[in-house]
């Protein structure tokens, strides 16, 4: 029995995109290729032990790309019904013929696409009603709140769950998909002292609610967090370790991913231009790209044109083995797609020390970072400086909050300082990794 939401199973799905297919290439359309999606979901939020608000949500989608030579073309529609699907068909052809020709548009060779459905463990369907989902978010804030007598608000406590399911098809002949689900749990509360009031928050991200973090744990989390935030006091500006929260190290790990993937890569707009088999980083810091990592957040067996993908180091002790290439960027640069159109399939850092408690102690004296501001990061230098709050450390152990904080460095200095990462690995994002600790970064108060 095929999986079927809003109504649709995969066969159905199939056959509309074969249609809107068949309908650019009457159209004129050289190549063509799509993707159709449907999702449906539920959302509660409770405050202060109140139940706020209930919501269902329904989503359709069909976007369509065509190609007429090298001219492209790309609409959208929300709406399956043949005239509208028709509508979207002639959109996109119509301003296929009026874009510029590039010689790096079309589709994948057909060597490339993915021959083997792998089932990756992604859909897991949950039919309770949404009382269960009330009681888990009441009890994840009533945790919070009930912790300690400084947290005396809260900003709410949400559960999600979605089920969705996408086909992607192109003239070629690839066509594959398949149904996935999510589920979410979190809140964030507001605590007080007498410099003021302090907010923080914590959330578990899975795909079957089973595996979800429980409740009252995701509740002490948010309050131990918010409660270190009080009572912050002012350092001086110099030079110190830095410790990236293993949350706050997703970003550092995402400032690479830009700098090694295709579209700033052809611009030639990253510090990482002609890296790769060059050494860009410490020997401690090894990646691993894996898309068939069950339940994975990024879990797939193609990417978002059909290319198949596989298992493989990224970067092998600080030397880059490749890039993430899409078939256009690919093309820009005279290589091969990666099989990364759409990104990377869930990076996983090796991690070379227990945990944050010994990243603390290994540091001595210096900073862990758990929130960061702005964006002030520039791919063409690899400049990094942003706005920042943590926790200040001396001896192996911390001592106080801060805020209002400036920290900066240069990102190919950042990647080969890293002296150690953390084996307390974030599951809530697409990189896995756990905190990371640099052995110098410029810290600069600005109080």
């Amino acid at each position: 029995m095929q999986t079927q939401i809003l109504n649709f199973t995969h066969s159905k799905l199939s056959d509309l995109i074969s249609k809107a297919l068949e309908a650019a290439k009457s159209n004129g359309a050289t190549s063509a290729e799509a993707e159709i999606s449907v999702a449906t979901g539920k959302n509660v939020s409770v405050r202060l032990g109140n139940l706020e608000t209930v919501e269902h949500n329904n989503d359709k989608s069909l976007s369509l790309t065509v190609y007429i030579g090298q001219r492209r073309g790309v609409a959208s529609t929300s709406d399956f019904s043949s005239n509208a699907i028709d509508d979207c068909v002639n959109a996109a052809c119509q301003i296929a013929k009026y874009t510029s020709e590039d010689k790096a548009f079309g589709l994948p060779e057909k060597s490339q696409f993915a021959t083997n459905v792998k089932d990756l463990d992604l859909f897991h369907r949950w039919d309770k009603d949404e009382s269960i989902m009330i009681n888990k978010a009441l009890s994840c804030e009533d945790a919070a709140l009930s912790f300690d007598g400084r947290i005396e608000n809260s900003e709410g406590a949400q559960m999600s769950n979605t089920e969705g399911m996408f086909v992607y098809a192109n003239s070629s002949g690839f066509i594959g998909g398949f149904p996935s689900s999510r589920f979410s749990l979190g809140c964030s509360i507001v605590a007080k002292d007498n410099k003021g009031m302090q907010r923080d928050s914590a959330y578990s991200s899975v795909r079957c609610f089973s595996d979800l973090k429980d409740p009252r744990l995701i509740g002490h989390e948010v309050a131990q967090r918010v409660l270190k935030r009080l009572n912050s006091k002012t350092i001086k500006t110099g030079k110190y370790p830095v410790i990236f929260e293993a949350p706050i190290a997703t970003s550092f790990i995402s400032s690479l991913v830009s700098a090694i993937s295709g579209g700033n890569l052809y611009r030639e707009t990253s510090f990482l231009l002609g890296s790769v088999g060059s050494k860009i980083a410490s020997e401690v810091l090894t990646i691993f790209e894996d898309p068939f990592l069950l339940r994975g957040n990024a879990s797939t067996y193609f990417d978002d044109e059909g290319v198949s993908v596989k298992p493989r180091i990224l970067v092998d002790k600080g030397v880059l083995n490749g890039y993430l290439l899409s078939t256009y960027s690919a093309r820009r640069l005279n290589m091969q797609s990666t099989g990364n159109a759409g990104g990377p399939h869930n990076l996983i850092v090796q991690p070379s020390d227990s945990g944050l408690e010994e990243l603390i102690s290994s540091m001595g004296t210096g900073l862990i970072v758990t929130e960061l501001l702005g964006h002030g990061v520039n791919m063409v230098t690899g400049d990094y400086s942003r706005g920042a709050a943590g926790l200040w450390v001396e001896a192996g152990e911390i001592k106080h909050a801060v805020e209002e904080i400036t920290i900066a460095g240069n990102l190919k200095a950042m990647l080969n300082n890293v002296a150690a990462v953390g084996g307390d690995t974030y599951e809530n994002s697409s990189k896995y990794t756990g905190s990371i600790l640099i052995n110098e970064m410029m810290i600069a108060s600005n109080n």
